[in-house]
């Protein structure tokens, strides 16, 4: 009978310690932090197939803390996601424009500008390099004869990063009332 009693006092003290990890980001774990990251997020943040729980916590902490509505906060957000800085063009920006009497000259550091283009920038975002298997070529490029090869399943894939996550990206960080034109290339 006090085994009994003692059985059940230890679940429920395993629980309340299980419990109060949950509560915290830096120690929650499983569906506890996908819970955590809707709680913040909602559906922008989700959790990529397979990620474990600390690749998924430290995206978490990077979009609490991520810069928004700057110029550099839409590099890091892109560095971050693909691995790859944009080009950024504002035409009312005599940097990126270049000028009469300027340090760079005239028509040295960009494109045409355009103060009749308030509030709107050009962004040119690059898909990552490298997708795939890494260390494994693929069928038709030598693998097969030289020995690189190897079964594979779904966790040695690299996170694909699509077209639709790069324009996110780019609209999470926008300040409000601006327009982004954006293309993306390779």
């Amino acid at each position: 009978m006090l085994s009994g009693l003692a059985s059940a006092w230890s679940w429920l003290h395993d629980f309340i310690a299980y419990a109060r990890l949950q509560t915290r980001i830096a120690t929650a774990t499983e569906t506890w932090l996908d819970r955590i990251s809707g709680d913040f997020f909602g559906t922008r943040l989700l959790r990529a197939t397979l990620e474990p729980d600390n690749a998924f916590r430290a995206r978490i902490l990077r979009e609490l803390t991520r810069a928004r509505a700057t110029r550099p906060a839409i590099v890091e957000a892109l560095v971050d996601l693909t691995g790859r800085a944009p080009e950024i063009f504002e035409p009312a920006r005599a940097a990126d424009t270049g000028g009469y009497g300027l340090a760079m000259g005239y028509g040295l550091a960009g494109a045409w500008g355009s103060l009749s283009l308030p509030c709107q920038f050009f962004v040119t975002a690059y898909r990552p390099l490298g997708t795939g298997i890494a260390l494994f070529p693929g069928w038709g490029y030598g693998a097969w004869s030289s020995g690189a090869s190897a079964y594979a399943d779904l966790s040695m894939i690299a996170v694909q990063v699509t077209d639709a996550d790069i324009y996110a990206a780019i609209a999470d960080v926008l300040p409000a009332a601006v327009t982004a034109w954006s293309r993306i290339a390779d």
